[in-house]
């Protein structure tokens, strides 16, 4: 196993190297007094961000926020039983696949981030943090990244920002984080809401993004994801990113809510739906196949007045019952789609 990750460590520095040639313009940008050459032809994605696990449940997920479009198409990076990844600054994409393949292959994230910094000659324009699925966390902030610019780790956590306001923003996240409630969403939430109150990137708000995974794998990639959603181009994008947990944790609700109706488990099946409809009461869609889902419980005087309530606000939508009974998702009986009706 050991020459494996060793291996898979000079691949993965190779790799980089190899990018950051690739990425140069043909004619370079002028040396900086370090000796570096600053790879301006990557994006300059300057931001604030974190890593971070789950110490009871195992799950793995990674926040950002940048005033910058589509930041969560750069910088996270997240697998299920392995790790997480944030890559930014003059940011190099590579870190989150090599990162990745790495921890896969049983490096640490310390081990996995040193070996391609090694690899890297760019790496004092870097911004990059790591943790494994074990909690192991690791951060780097080059001395080129601009300031102000910094990183701060915890137990099975790190933040790291650049470009920022001040140099507050990230201990505040590192703060919020530890003494934020609810799930590992709640509190990576938490953090980008914290950096954005202590002034955020200096440059202003613009997109921002979340992942948070399992702890174990299933061998389904796409069932894995807890959460994966992004906001690439919004006046308020933390804001809105708030919003759109709260449609996906609904929308979640309402999967489990077709679930025990497969089982047949009607009381389950009423209750996860109610539980959407208390998350995004203005979505007419719960309501709807809360409704369709009581009457093929046999349960028709609890479902009228979910049609009624979701008619009218928009009769379209007693067009589409008329649809059902003809795919088996409606009973095929007149009397009973005619009370339906009457709901309009």
């Amino acid at each position: 196993m050991k020459r494996v990750a060793m291996a898979m460590a000079v691949v993965a520095m190779s790799a980089v190297a190899v990018s950051a040639q690739a990425d140069r313009p043909p004619e370079q940008a002028p040396v900086a007094e370090s000796g570096v050459k600053p790879p301006h032809s990557i994006r300059p994605v300057h931001t604030y961000s974190i890593v971070a696990r789950d110490e009871k449940t195992g799950e793995i997920g990674v926040a950002v926020q940048s005033h910058w479009f589509s930041v969560g198409s750069l910088v996270t990076w997240a697998e299920s039983g392995v790790g997480a990844v944030a890559t930014q600054s003059f940011v190099e994409p590579s870190y989150g696949k090599l990162g990745l393949d790495l921890m896969r292959a049983g490096k640490s994230a310390p081990e996995a981030l040193k070996a391609l910094l090694a690899g890297d000659e760019g790496r004092e324009v870097r911004q990059v943090a790591m943790i494994d699925a074990q909690g192991r966390v690791a951060a780097h902030t080059g001395k080129l990244c601009i300031p102000a610019a910094g990183h701060q780790t915890g137990k099975n956590f790190s933040v790291q920002a650049n470009l920022m306001d001040k140099a507050t923003v990230w201990p505040a996240m590192a703060k919020a984080f530890e003494s934020a409630q609810g799930d590992l969403t709640d509190k990576l939430l938490a953090a980008l809401e914290a950096a954005q109150r202590e002034g955020g990137d200096i440059r202003g708000k613009q997109s921002a993004a979340i992942v948070v995974v399992k702890a174990q794998p299933s061998g389904k990639p796409w069932a894995d994801r807890i959460v994966d959603l992004r906001i690439e181009d919004h006046a308020e994008p933390i804001v809105e990113l708030r919003r759109l947990v709260r449609v996906s944790r609904a929308y979640q609700r309402m999967n489990a809510g077709d679930l025990c109706a497969e089982k047949k488990d009607w009381e389950c099946a009423s209750r996860e739906y109610g539980a959407a409809e208390k998350l995004i009461p203005e979505e007419l869609e719960t309501y709807f196949w809360h409704a369709v889902t009581m009457v093929t419980a046999g349960k028709v005087e609890e479902a009228l007045p979910l049609f009624k309530k979701v008619f009218a606000k928009d009769p379209k939508w007693a067009e589409l019952v008329e649809r059902l009974p003809g795919v088996e998702l409606l009973p095929k009986d007149a009397k009973l789609m005619e009370r339906i009706r009457a709901q309009k």
